[in-house]
């Protein structure tokens, strides 16, 4: 699930999914009058509860947006019997530390995992 098209794009050209994708055309932001119904949620809810997907990749910016939409797509999906899942977030492939913000830091440490 991504933002919008050109997120889909950027993953395509990664080839690093293999699976289907759905757009949701934005992101929740109480601030600019965004909410639910002005989104993509309700499709994306139907086809979780369909019983055809077995996992959500929740491929969103790491934005206050983001995650405010992250967690209530979450929150959306519970019961729906598959995984929900997020990208991770981090030290970039080839970052150096010290060129690195203190909230990637943070990320990158609570995203970390066994080698």
């Amino acid at each position: 699930m991504v933002q919008d098209v050109g997120d889909l794009w950027a993953l395509e050209r990664a080839g690093a999914h293999k699976g289907r994708y759905h757009v949701l055309g934005g992101l929740l932001s109480p601030l600019d009058g965004v909410g639910p119904n002005e989104l993509s949620i309700g499709p994306l809810v139907a086809r979780a509860k369909g019983g055809a997907v077995r996992e959500i990749v929740l491929a969103l910016p790491a934005t206050v947006d983001g995650q405010t939409t992250a967690h209530y797509l979450g929150d959306q999906l519970v019961g729906a019997g598959l995984a929900v899942t997020r990208l991770s977030q981090g030290v970039p492939v080839g970052g150096e530390l010290d060129h690195l913000d203190e909230g990637t830091l943070a990320a990158a440490m609570k995203s970390r995992r066994p080698q």
